[in-house]
């Protein structure tokens, strides 16, 4: 039987390479953003200003789903409520946070992300934009929350965004893709004289059909 210690030693060395990641594919800048993973009661989380490759096995930061500190010296993200507040309210088990340009960009301009991509489907919808709170308050996680209705991702005004999965992988190819899409958003939307095409709620319900059968034992993307 697996030692329990080397099982959450497993899961923080997942979880410092996911936060490594977003920095590296351009999703966040210096110590933004945060990542979390919830192993039963236990919810592993970034410690607030340390850069991610700084980190190593001896910063494993760990709270309950109270948010007191189980394990390790340094204090957790200041984004610690908006991480708890989904695990309350989703079975979620990982959150992904953000502050991706493009996204970041677009929760400027619209209160969500119009469909110009089938992938919106993949995300329960169109992507909704979190009215503005201030950073770490518990305004921004209910402000959150209702951004996140029947929803996988959101956008945060004025701030970034919010993504969750049942992995640290599905919650970070959702908030690419979610960057993704807000840039192909921008770029069309810029083009003088026009206007980007979007899809209709019919056409995103048969695209939500298709995806459902995504991978290897399904039809592929195109």
């Amino acid at each position: 039987m697996k030692d329990p210690f080397d099982r959450l030693a497993a899961v923080w060395d997942e979880l410092v390479t996911t936060a490594r990641r977003t920095v590296t594919d351009g999703l966040v800048v210096g110590t933004s953003g945060n990542v979390s993973v919830r192993v039963r009661d236990l919810v592993l989380v970034t410690p607030s200003g340390v850069r991610y490759d700084r980190l190593g096995p001896s910063d494993t930061t760990g709270v309950d789903l109270d948010g007191n500190q189980i394990i390790g010296r340094l204090r957790p993200t200041s984004e610690l409520p908006l991480h708890l507040a989904v695990y309350r309210s989703t079975s979620a088990t990982a959150v992904v946070h953000t502050h991706a340009p493009h996204a970041t960009a677009v929760s400027t301009l619209v209160p969500e992300l119009p469909p110009v991509h089938y992938m919106t489907a993949a995300l329960g919808g169109p992507v909704r934009v979190a009215p503005y709170a201030l950073y770490g308050s518990d305004e921004l996680a209910a402000n959150m929350l209702g951004a996140l209705r029947d929803r996988t991702a959101c956008l945060l005004q004025n701030h970034g965004t919010l993504a969750y999965g049942d992995s640290l992988d599905q919650a970070l190819d959702r908030t690419a893709q979610l960057e993704w899409m807000c840039r192909v958003w921008l770029t069309a939307a810029s083009v003088p004289g026009h206007s980007p095409s979007l899809l209709s709620p019919g056409q995103l319900d048969a695209a939500a059909t298709r995806l459902r059968g995504y991978g290897q034992t399904g039809d592929g993307l195109v």
